[in-house]
C-alpha cells in the first residue's frame, strides 16, 4: 500500500511539473501590456486621447494579446515568436505616443 501511494505521489509530482512547464509565462510581455494599457487609460482620463483613438489602441492591445496566446498555445514561446511579440508591442507603443501627442483633445 505504501508503495502504491508513493508511486501515485511520484506520478502526480511529475505531471504537475509537466503542466507548469506547459503553461509558459511571458512576464516581460505581460508587464508591457499592463503598462501600455495604463498609458491608454491615462490618455483617456486626461483628454489627450479621443474615444475613437482609445478604441483603436485597445484593438491593437487585443491583437497583441491574441498573438501571445497563439505563441503560448503549443507550450513553448520560441525566440522568433518573442521577437514578433516585441515588434508588435513596439509598434503599439509608438501608436500610443503619437495619438497622445497629436494635439487632438477630447472635447
Amino acid at each position: 500500500m505504501k508503495r502504491l501511494v508513493s508511486i501515485f505521489l511520484s506520478v502526480t509530482f511529475v505531471l504537475g511539473l509537466a503542466l507548469t512547464g506547459f503553461a509558459q509565462k511571458t512576464p516581460v510581455v505581460d508587464n508591457r501590456e499592463r503598462r501600455q494599457q495604463k498609458r491608454i487609460r491615462h490618455g483617456v482620463k486626461t483628454g489627450t486621447l479621443t474615444k475613437n483613438e482609445a478604441v483603436r489602441l485597445e484593438k491593437q492591445q487585443v491583437k497583441t494579446h491574441r498573438m501571445e496566446a497563439k505563441a503560448k498555445s503549443d507550450g513553448k514561446v520560441t525566440a522568433n515568436e518573442r521577437a514578433k511579440l516585441q515588434h508588435r508591442e513596439n509598434k503599439t507603443s509608438r501608436h500610443i505616443y503619437r495619438q497622445k501627442h497629436d494635439n487632438q483633445n477630447r472635447k
